[in-house]
């Protein structure tokens, strides 16, 4: 018996250091792992190649759009390309935390389909799956992807079940898709698919570029959105204007990010497919993007066109509101180029009084000196024989440009406004 105890001794006063070590090894290990993730993170090269803005707001009488048991593949076009990549999921106006089953991105042959073998799944804190609270924003894990520049590329989501009211930017110009079933995030053709024009739960693309570009967002309603335009095309402004960075030998390359909600307005909000009004939604769909350093600012026009209270606005109360933006974005060190009102007579919510409204408010985008920089867009379109409208040729309704009309909006930008 005694000659057991000294054995039994030892064995105990071993494992203790055993133990004590093996956990240490653990613990710095798992803090390694961290360690690297937030390092991948916080890399100062990334930068965002594509956005869009939340826009749906959930009304008292409308009924959720969720989706159940449902493979999302969403459409979108890349500004600069990359050799890394993470993705941004919003459940800003959702109203109850949602599940994402699986994610992959990959690159668009046509239509629904993707180019075989470039789908790679994505992952949320070494998982393939993550819950998104209530009003939260989720990034995936940074995935070394060659995410080629100015290309259509797919983000498709499983969402497992029931997850009530689903963020959304609902008017996106572009044809995306959705399927019932099984998980279809890998699939090069999707089945069974249905239709959808909303950019659902997306709302940045974040890339690592080893050249040290930065991103301009451009920011406004409904002409910056691209409506008007030829659908699935790319054809709004801030397309072409990319084009142009991208093509032109002597100019600095950009990433181009749009932050334009149809509807949306300065100083106010409506409809529940409008969005918050841009002093509401500014940190989100701006600020918080990756390595920002100027904006292009044209909003207003529904301010006046769809004044609140049965009223008209006035010029100061959509100024006061541009400077705000002016003082936020030069806060954050961002430089703010001012982008006059394009004419809109003809439309169905003109008004002598509000063209009287809109032509003070662009004097004061051209001649307040509030701004970095000032972009014509109202001298692009503006037809010579009737300064109050839109030439005949760039556009459909009065209001809104159409594929020439855009590219002509981005002709006009002088591109030393962003030396």
């Amino acid at each position: 018996m005694k000659i057991s105890e000294p054995k039994d001794s030892l064995t105990k006063s071993t494992r203790a250091p055993v133990s004590l070590l093996a956990t240490f090894l653990l613990f710095a290990a798992l803090l390694s792992s961290t360690f690297t993730f937030a390092q991948e993170q916080s890399d100062p090269r990334w930068v965002t190649t594509w956005s869009t803005s939340p826009s749906t707001l959930p009304g008292e009488d409308d009924p959720d759009n969720n989706a159940q048991e449902q493979t999302l593949r969403l459409i979108v076009h890349s500004s600069v390309g990359g050799d890394s990549v993470r993705i941004r999921l919003s459940n800003a106006h959702g109203n109850e935390a949602l599940k994402i089953g699986a994610a992959s991105i990959a690159l668009q042959s046509e239509g629904s389909s993707i180019q075989p073998g470039t789908s790679k799944s994505l992952q949320f804190a070494g998982q393939s799956s993550v819950s998104i609270p209530k009003g939260a924003v989720v990034f995936s894990d940074p995935l070394n992807y060659d995410l080629p520049q100015m290309t259509n590329l797919s983000v498709s989501l499983y969402l497992p079940q029931d997850n009530g009211f689903l963020t959304a930017h609902a008017l996106s110009n572009q044809t995306n898709y959705m399927s019932d079933g099984s998980d279809q995030t890998n699939s090069v053709n999707l089945a069974d698919q249905t239709e959808t024009a909303a950019w659902s739960l997306l709302t940045a693309i974040d890339v690592i570029n080893t050249n040290a570009i930065s991103a301009i967002a451009v920011v406004g309603d409904s002409i910056t959105d691209g409506w008007g335009s030829t659908a699935s095309a790319n054809q709004r402004w801030p397309d072409h204007f990319a084009r142009r960075l991208f093509t032109e030998s002597n100019a600095r390359k950009f990433a181009v990010v749009n932050a334009g909600i149809s509807g949306n307005r300065v100083t106010s909000q409506g409809n529940s497919l409008f969005g918050q009004n841009l002093q509401a939604r500014f940190e989100r769909d701006v600020l918080a993007l990756s390595n920002v350093t100027h904006m292009v600012l044209m909003e207003g026009i529904n301010d006046i066109g769809m004044s609140p209270n049965g009223g008209l606005i006035t010029a100061a109360e959509v100024i006061a509101g541009y400077r705000q933006i002016i003082a936020r974005a030069h806060a954050a060190g961002i430089k703010v180029i001012g982008a006059t009102l394009t004419p809109y007579e003809g439309a169905a919510y003109f008004t002598p009084e509000g063209e009287l409204v809109r032509q003070e408010i662009n004097a004061f985008i051209r001649g307040g000196g509030e701004f970095d920089g000032v972009i014509d867009f109202e001298k692009a379109v503006q037809d010579p024989a009737n300064l109050k409208r839109i030439l005949p040729e760039f556009t459909a309704d009065n209001l809104h440009p159409n594929d020439a009309g855009y590219a002509a909006m981005a002709n006009i930008v002088e591109l030393d406004l962003f030396d």
